[in-house]
C-alpha cells in the first residue's frame, strides 16, 4: 500500500462512527430545509439544496476513497466490512429506477408487477445459496474472470464480457434515465440536459477510488434512501388511519382501493395522451397469476446473474463473510421492498377516497386543475386531467400521470410538505446513483481486466491499467447517457430486459460451473451464446410485433425463454465433448469447501 493510499484509507477506519454523524448531519438538513420552507423559501430552491447537498457528499467520499492500486480499484482491497457490505449491495441492487418505476408499475398494472418483488427476494436467496461465496474463494475480479479461470478459457472468458456489457449497458440506461427525470424535474430543466448533469455527478462518485469508492457511497446511499422512503409511508399511513407501521395492515388498504375501482368504475380512456397512462381495466384477469410467477422467475434468476451485484462478492475480507453480507443484503434489501408496494396502494386511496382531503377522482375538473401540485407536475409534462365526458367530474379514467410519478409526487399528493418531496428526490437519486455507479464499474472493470489486461496486453502495469479503466468508465456513461436521452422504451420495462439478459446468458453457465464438475469449456460457451441469442432473438420478435407472445411470455419475461436454450444447450454440448480436465475438477471440489485460502492469487 502506497503512503497515500494509507492515509486515503483513514476515512474508513471507523465507519460506524462516520456512519451515525452523517445520518444525524443529513437529518440536520432536512430539518433545516423545512425551516426554510416555513419561512417561505420557495420549492424550486428547497429541490436543488437537496441533490446539491446530497450529491456533493457522495462526491466527497469519493474523493477520499480515491486510489492508485488495482486490487482497491477492482474488488475494494476486498476489505469492505460484511455489514457495510450488505447494506452497499442492496443499495446497488435496489435501484432509483426500480423504485420510481415499480411503484408506479403496481399502481396501474396491480399485483402481477409484485413478481419483481418476489424475483428480486428470491435472487437474494440463490445469490447467497449458490454463487457468492464460491465467486469469492475463487480469488477473481470480474464474472468473466470467473468464467474463464472456472473453464480454462479465453473464448469463455469474452463471450462472457459480451453478455455483461449488454446486461449492464441496458440496465445502466434505465438507471440514468431515472436519473435525469429526477434531476430534470427538481431543477426545472429539459429531461436531455438532466441525464448528462445527472451522468456528471455519478463520475464524481466513481472515478477515482473504483469499487473501494463506490462502495462506500452506496452504503451511504442507502441511508438516504431507506429515510426517503420509510418516511413519507409511514406519515401517509398515520394519516389515512393504518397506523404507525403500515406493512401489516396492507390488506385492508387494497381492500378499500378495490372498493373504492368499482365504485367509480374503470373505463379505457376515450382518447390517450402521449406518454402518460390511466388506469383503464380492472386487476385480477384471468392468466394474472402466471403473470406474476413468469416475471418472478425471470427476475429471480437475473439477479442471481446481474454481475454489479456479484461484483460485490469479491469485495469482502473472507469466503465467510461474502455468504454473511449477501445475509444483511436481504435485511437491508426487505425494508424497502416493502415501501414500493405500500407507496403505490397508498398513493392510490389518496387519490380515490372521497373522505380525504386531498382527493382529486370525484371532484370538480376545474377545482382539480387548480391544485398547486397539479399545476406543478402537468407544466412539467408527467399529469394530465382531461375532462373527456363533458361532466365536467374528474373521472378515474380522466386522470393522466406518468408511472413514475407515483413515487416523485407522493408526498404532494397527500397534502405533505414540499420538503419530503423534495426528500423522496435525494432518495431516488441516491438508488439511482448508486446502481449506476455499480453498473459503470461493472462494464469498465470487466473490460479493463477481461479484455484488455487479459487479452490485449498482459504485461500492462498498474497506473496504465488505472487509466484504461477509467477511460472506458467515461465511455460507458457517455454513451447511457445518449441512449437514455432516446427513451427507447419505458424505464421499467428496460429494467425487465436487463434481468432478461443477465438470466438468458449467464446464469446455468455460472451455477453448473460451481455445482456440476462435468461442466466444461464448450458447455459454457454453448450456453451463453445459446441463451443470449435465443432470449434476444425472442425479444426482437415480439417486441416488434412480428410473433404474438407465446404462452403469455412477452417482452418484459423473454428470459424464460433464453434460460431454456441455456441450459438445453449448456448440458448438450457438454455430454458430447470431452470433460474437464482433472486439474479444473479439482479446482470444483476446492471452490466447493467452506473454508481454506482462495483459489487464485491476483496482482
Amino acid at each position: 500500500m502506497t503512503d497515500d493510499d494509507r492515509g486515503r484509507s483513514g476515512f474508513i477506519d471507523n465507519p460506524g462512527k462516520l456512519f451515525v454523524l452523517g445520518t444525524l448531519g443529513f437529518l440536520a438538513f432536512f430539518a433545516f430545509m423545512a425551516v426554510l420552507e416555513q419561512m417561505g423559501v420557495g420549492s424550486a430552491s428547497i429541490g436543488a439544496g437537496f441533490l446539491v447537498f446530497t450529491v456533493g457528499f457522495y462526491a466527497v467520499i469519493g474523493w477520499l476513497a480515491r486510489t492508485a492500486r488495482v486490487d482497491v480499484y477492482y474488488v475494494a482491497g476486498r476489505a469492505i466490512p460484511t455489514h457495510y457490505n450488505g447494506m452497499a449491495t442492496a443499495a446497488d441492487f435496489l435501484s432509483g429506477a426500480f423504485f420510481v418505476a415499480l411503484a408506479g408499475g403496481i399502481y396501474f398494472g396491480g399485483y402481477p408487477y409484485l413478481g419483481f418483488v418476489t424475483g428480486i427476494a428470491g435472487g437474494f436467496v440463490l445469490v447467497n445459496a449458490l454463487l457468492a461465496p464460491f465467486l469469492r474463494k475463487s480469488g477473481c475480479y470480474t464474472v468473466p474472470d470467473f468464467i474463464g479461470t472456472r473453464y480454462g478459457s479465453r473464448t469463455a472468458r469474452l463471450c462472457a464480457l459480451v453478455v455483461l456489457a449488454v446486461t449492464c449497458f441496458v440496465y445502466l440506461t434505465a438507471q440514468v434515465s431515472a436519473t435525469g427525470t429526477i434531476a430534470a424535474v427538481t431543477l426545472g430543466l429539459p429531461f436531455e440536459q438532466g441525464v448528462w448533469l445527472a451522468t456528471i455527478a455519478i463520475f464524481a462518485c466513481s472515478m477515482l477510488g473504483g469499487m473501494r469508492g463506490v462502495t462506500w457511497t452506496q452504503a451511504a446511499q442507502y441511508v438516504v434512501l431507506a429515510i426517503a422512503f420509510l418516511v413519507p409511508v409511514l406519515w401517509i399511513a398515520s394519516g389515512q388511519g393504518f397506523g404507525s407501521i403500515p406493512f401489516f395492515s396492507l390488506g385492508d388498504a387494497i381492500d378499500r382501493v378495490t372498493e373504492l375501482e368499482a365504485l367509480h368504475g374503470l373505463h379505457p380512456a376515450r382518447e390517450a395522451i402521449e406518454g402518460l397512462s390511466v388506469l383503464a381495466q380492472p386487476q385480477g384477469a384471468e392468466g394474472s397469476g402466471w403473470t406474476m410467477v413468469s416475471l418472478a422467475v425471470c427476475i429471480m434468476a437475473g439477479t442471481a446473474a446481474m454481475p454489479h451485484i456479484l461484483m460485490h462478492s469479491f469485495t469482502t475480507p473472507t469466503v465467510r463473510s461474502a455468504r454473511r453480507s449477501v445475509g444483511w443484503a436481504i435485511v437491508f434489501a426487505a425494508v424497502l421492498l416493502l415501501s414500493a408496494p405500500a407507496l403505490a396502494t397508498l398513493t392510490k386511496l389518496q387519490l380515490l377516497d372521497p373522505s380525504l382531503a386531498t382527493s382529486v377522482i370525484g371532484k370538480a375538473v376545474a377545482e382539480v386543475s387548480n391544485l398547486g401540485w397539479v399545476q406543478h407536475w402537468t407544466s412539467a409534462g408527467m399529469m394530465a386531467v382531461a375532462d373527456q365526458n363533458g361532466d365536467g367530474i374528474v373521472q378515474l379514467n380522466e386522470f393522466f400521470l406518468r408511472p413514475e410519478l407515483i413515487v416523485l409526487a407522493a408526498p404532494e399528493i397527500a397534502g405533505l410538505p414540499h420538503v419530503l418531496t423534495a426528500l423522496v428526490a435525494a432518495g431516488c437519486l441516491a438508488a439511482t446513483m448508486s446502481t449506476a455507479n455499480g453498473l459503470l464499474l461493472a462494464i469498465a472493470n470487466a473490460l479493463s481486466h477481461d479484455l484488455y489486461h487479459k487479452v490485449v496486453d498482459r504485461k500492462a502495469d498498474t497506473s496504465r491499467r488505472l487509466i484504461v479503466a477509467r477511460l472506458l468508465l467515461l465511455a460507458a456513461g457517455a454513451a447511457a447517457a445518449y441512449a437514455s436521452s432516446l427513451q427507447v422504451a419505458g424505464i421499467l420495462g428496460t429494467l425487465a430486459w436487463a434481468f432478461g439478459f443477465a438470466a438468458s446468458g449467464l446464469f446455468f453457465p455460472l451455477v453448473l460451473g460451481v455445482w456440476w464438475k462435468r461442466a466444461n469449456m464448450a458447455g459454457a460457451v454453448a450456453g451463453m451464446v445459446g441463451g443470449f441469442a435465443a432470449g434476444s432473438a425472442y425479444l426482437y420478435l415480439v417486441f416488434n410485433e412480428i410473433i404474438p407472445p407465446l404462452l403469455g411470455i412477452d417482452d418484459m419475461r423473454f428470459g424464460i425463454v433464453g434460460m431454456a436454450a441455456s441450459l438445453l444447450c449448456m448440458i448438450a454440448a457438454t455430454l458430447l465433448t470431452r470433460p474437464p480436465s482433472r486439474e479444473a475438477q479439482d479446482m470444483v471440489d476446492e471452490l466447493r469447501m467452506p473454508g481454506g485460502q482462495t483459489i487464485l492469487g491476483q496482482d
